[in-house]
């Protein structure tokens, strides 16, 4: 048995803590006394993962929760690191500041732990803080979890990604193996140098991206001709070589990953010749604009922005596309009306929000739904959406 500690308990850290405590000893780190108290208590601080709040509940899990940096960092074997680094547009590059900041408290009250990055970083980063903290044992590895199903993903992972080849790597391999509900046999595992494994995840999400880019041209070029974008894409996805999953239109990609890991890819190239990853975030723009003038031709007053949120039994609006067509909308003096339960504030950016779904849905003359739920079945006429298979 090992002693773990996770700094950060958002949907990555949490999830990997109630993971790997079925086993361990996890140490839960984070600066948030409300989330600490939280899981204390035996709440789960990741709301709209239902499977991991029940897991959490009815499991006997070895999690002790603190905002003590000596209690998280000087006795553990291993540290995970699965803080924030959002994308910086005046640096043109993932903020990890926060990320330097924890390292340096690590290494000050333990010099032997191993750390594993879990945060999403630029391809390059744990080689250089290696030599910046003259530290042998760092090394990353990618998380590859779906927003809302982040518990199932670390029980029945697609594939781990180790970027070290060192005997602490090895080890950890195995705790992840023996933690998760699949067979080895049945758990590809990749060991690589950190560098790769940052490219690793880089690549998977921006190649998502370009997925979702892809369906979405189809759908924008049926609006235009005036063709049935179901039929199109349904005979396009039955190519076996393309396959039917991340073909749902919607009004643009976002959230927490896709929008900051293809900036930071793109940043990476730097002078390397491409064009393919400015493609998919250039076309990412265009869609959202498309859809906002098209919007404008139905001359609608008041239109209603059903959730902020990115899909359905999610919390997540983080760069959500409907943000941008909303503001579009709002600049050429349309009103907006929002129906989102998860902001409690009146207003989100100037709009109003709208606690009763009844009074949205009858003051909306026009009602936008990236996603559309059946709470909306008795307006559909009102509906603007592309979901065109009921489904994220």
């Amino acid at each position: 048995m090992q002693q773990v500690t996770i700094v950060g308990t958002g949907y990555v850290g949490f999830s990997l803590a109630l993971l790997l405590a079925q086993q361990h000893k996890v140490i839960a780190y984070d600066i948030d006394k409300h989330r600490i108290d939280e899981i204390k208590r035996k709440i789960s601080p990741i709301k709209q993962d239902n499977f991991a709040k029940e897991f959490f509940e009815k499991n006997d899990l070895d999690i002790r929760a603190t905002t003590s940096k000596h209690t998280a960092y000087s006795t553990s074997n291993f540290i995970i690191l699965a803080v924030p680094t959002n994308f910086n547009e005046e640096t043109n590059n993932f903020d990890t500041t926060i990320l330097k900041t924890v390292i340096h408290d690590i290494i000050e009250h333990n010099q032997h732990a191993t750390i594993i990055i879990k945060s999403t970083i630029p391809i390059g980063f744990t080689e250089e803080i290696k030599k910046e903290f003259n530290a042998d044992n760092i090394f990353f590895c990618p998380e590859f979890l779906r927003e809302g199903q982040s518990l199932y993903d670390n029980l029945y992972p697609s594939r781990i990604v180790i970027g070290s080849k060192s005997d602490a790597a090895f080890e950890f391999k195995d705790i992840l193996i023996q933690c998760a509900k699949l067979d080895e046999s049945s758990i590809s595992v990749v060991f690589t140098n950190s560098s790769e494994a940052e490219a690793i995840k880089l690549f998977s999400n921006s190649y998502l991206a370009m997925r979702v880019a892809f369906f979405n041209e189809i759908d924008t070029f049926c609006i235009a001709k005036n063709l049935n974008p179901k039929e199109i894409i349904n005979g396009v996805s039955l190519d076996p070589r393309i396959g039917d999953f991340y073909n749902n239109p919607s009004f643009g990609y976002g959230g927490y990953c896709l929008p900051k890991d293809t900036k930071q890819l793109l940043s990476n190239f730097d002078c390397i010749p491409s064009t393919l990853i400015k493609s998919v975030i250039d076309s990412n723009v265009i869609r959202k604009k498309f859809i906002a003038d098209d919007i404008e031709l139905l001359q609608p007053t008041v239109v209603g922005i059903y959730r902020l949120t990115m899909k359905s039994g999610s919390d997540n609006f983080r760069e959500s596309a409907v943000q941008d067509i909303m503001e579009s909308l709002a600049t050429n003096k349309i009103e907006i009306i929002i129906y989102e339960p998860e902001v409690k504030e009146a207003f989100f950016k100037t709009h109003p929000v709208i606690k009763s779904i009844a009074k949205f849905k009858s003051k909306a003359d026009l009602i936008l739904a990236n996603r559309v739920d059946s709470e909306l079945s008795d307006v559909l006429n009102k509906i603007y959406t592309r979901d065109i298979y009921t489904r994220d």
